[in-house]
Formats: structure tokens, sequence, C-alpha cells
């Protein structure tokens, strides 16, 4: 089987940039933007990210406000935060360079069992089992793992099996070539199993069932929320606010937003909020834009006006701030926030 992998990944392998380098640091980077994010969207952000860091200690010693302006879009932003801290550790603890243990990377912060698997394999070719989606996918069928994927003893038997699958000379190899399988040929639908050059090893393909196997998640409950944004005016400043801490978005900025509940009025809650938080008097509200967008377990309607200052606090209030609309490039926006400051910044109203 190892023959067979070495052989497809060498004629098959994408060309990533982050295969082109033994550095850990640079490994370490990408793996932590490929969590939970397709490779196509990381390359760019791998990019300018080195780029601007090319060292931990450059990292390290780097504004969190501008470490998340590099991250911004990328989105789950605690990554990018765990991220620069992990640096500073790196540089407190290990004199600034990259620590070549397993135990000594897996004490970072934002680094687990997988992530300082990856990067000994690739990094150091050190032989440490993986397992993260598209390998844990790829192990189900192999093992014919009919239970939940998730569930305790699921991912106690599939690291194991990773930790037999490994090979003691070349493991890196093997485990970017097992999870280049997982992306390109055993995918969660329609896998190319006669592409595959485990074909001949997979019971789940022998008994026809990739459709069952891994079993699928259940289907999540979404929690349906109403806000309102407002792009609050006084001549060419808006109103900006940072996100604090345990806030969804921590660290980014945004523009003043709330919830709007069920059983208020909507036309009552827009005043008696500005009001109650900034003391703000505006004029009549008009609606810029409406996004439809998803977080975590919400999907989320919102209404962002553009109001007019009036009356109230014209200084910076807490974390709060009053920004020149051609300053909004300056600062981190998540995703949401930059989506309505490139609107003011083109000039138009959708």
């Amino acid at each position: 089987m190892h023959r067979k992998l070495r052989t497809w990944f060498r004629a098959q392998a994408r060309d990533l940039p982050w295969r082109r380098t033994n550095d850990a640091y640079a490994i370490w980077v990408s793996e932590i933007m490929l969590q939970q994010t397709q490779v196509a969207t990381v390359i760019d952000y791998y990019h300018r990210f080195l780029h601007r860091f090319p060292t931990v200690q450059e990292l390290a010693a780097a504004e969190i406000q501008e470490v998340l302006k590099y991250w911004e879009g990328l989105g789950y932003y605690r990554r990018a935060r765990q991220m620069h801290a992990a640096a500073n550790q790196i540089v407190a603890l290990h004199d600034g360079l990259f620590p070549t243990s397993f135990d000594d990377i897996l004490a970072l912060p934002g680094i687990g069992r997988y992530t300082a698997g990856a990067i000994c394999s690739f990094a150091y070719d050190q032989s440490q089992p993986i397992l993260e989606a598209n390998t844990q996918r790829l192990y189900c069928r192999l093992m014919k793992w009919q239970d939940d994927p998730k569930n305790r003893a699921s991912q106690q038997a599939m690291w194991g099996f990773a930790e037999e699958f490994v090979p003691q000379t070349n493991p890196g190899e093997i485990n970017q070539a097992l999870m280049e399988l997982g992306s390109l040929v055993c995918t969660p639908t329609n896998p190319k199993c006669d592409e595959c050059p485990l074909l001949a090893h997979c019971p789940t393909r022998k008994d026809n069932l990739q459709g069952e196997i891994p079993r699928p998640p259940k289907p999540k409950d979404f929690e349906h929320v109403h806000e309102i944004a407002w792009v609050i005016w006084d001549g060419d400043k808006v109103l900006v606010r940072q996100c604090l801490p345990g806030e969804r978005w921590e660290g980014l900025w945004d523009f003043p937003r709330f919830p709007i509940e069920a059983e208020e009025h909507i036309e009552e809650g827009r005043s008696a909020k500005l009001k109650t938080h900034f003391g703000l008097t505006v004029k009549t509200p008009t609606l810029r834009m409406r996004i439809k967008h998803g977080v975590t377990k919400y999907k989320i309607t919102l209404d962002c006006f553009d109001v007019q200052w009036k009356a109230g606090p014209q200084k910076q209030i807490g974390n709060y701030r009053w920004l020149k609309f051609d300053q909004l490039h300056e600062v981190p926006l998540h995703s949401t926030a930059r989506r309505i400051a490139k609107s003011i910044l083109a000039g138009r109203v959708e």
C-alpha cells in the first residue's frame, strides 16, 4: 500500500507552495490556514502572510491588529490570535526557534494532535500519525467503519489505524499522499474509486458502501437571527466598534450592530438601542443593504442602515472610534463589515 501510494502521489500531487519547503514555521502557517478553509482560498493568503511575517520572530513582534488585518477574510480569527500567542511563546521559551519535538509543538496555543503530527512529519520527517477531515474519510472506508466517525471510540480506532499505517521511512510523503488521496479521489460524494491506488484494499468499495461510509453527520439546527448594523455619519466620518474579548469576531472592527428581538418592533428598536448604547440622536435612517450570512449555528439577516449624526458624543467612546470613511481599509474588519465598507468606499447603496 505504501508503494502504491508513493507512486500515485508522485504522479498526481498538486504543486502547492507549502510542499516546496521543509521550514516548520511556513508549514505551521499553512496548516493553521488550511483548517476549515479550502486550498484555493489559502494560497494567496499564505504568500501575503509569509511576505509580511517571514519568520516566527517577526510574527511575534507584530501588533495583533496587524496580524488580524493580514488574516482578514479567512475567517475563524481565533486561529490568528492563537498563532500570534504561539509565536510569542516560541520566542520566550525556544529562543525564537521553532521547536522540533512533538510535545513542545503540541504545547503551543492553537495546536492539536493532528497539527503537531503534520509539522513533525512534513518538516522533520518524523514518523507521526495524522488524522484530519480527508484522512478520516479515507480511513473510515479502508476500515469499513460504520459507526459515527466523530464519537470517542471511532476517533481512537482511526488514530490507531493511522499509527499502524505511518511508516518509519519517509513518513511525510505517505501522510501527504493520504491527505491528497482523500481530497482528490476519496471524496465525500461520488468518490473516484476507479482512480484509487488502494482500490484493491478497500472493503467499503468491495461492498459498495461508499455512500454510507463514513456515516453522514446529523443536519445542523440553525438559529435564525435578525440584526441591524449602523453606518453612523458625521460629515466624512463613520463610527466603528472593536469587538471585545469573548465576543464574535474578537479584536476585529465592526459597524455598531444590535440584535432585534422577535417581540420588539424594529422601528422602536432602531432608535432605542442607539440612544441606550451611545446617547446618540440621529436623523431618519435609510436602508443601505441587506446581507444574509451564516456564523457557526446562526443564520443571520443583517439590515444595514445609513444615519446622519444629529447630537451626542463625537469623541472616541470606549471601544468605539470615529474614522474617516477612506480610513476603513486600515483596520481589520470581519467579512460582513468589510462588505459594508466596500459599498461605502464605492459610494453606492445596494
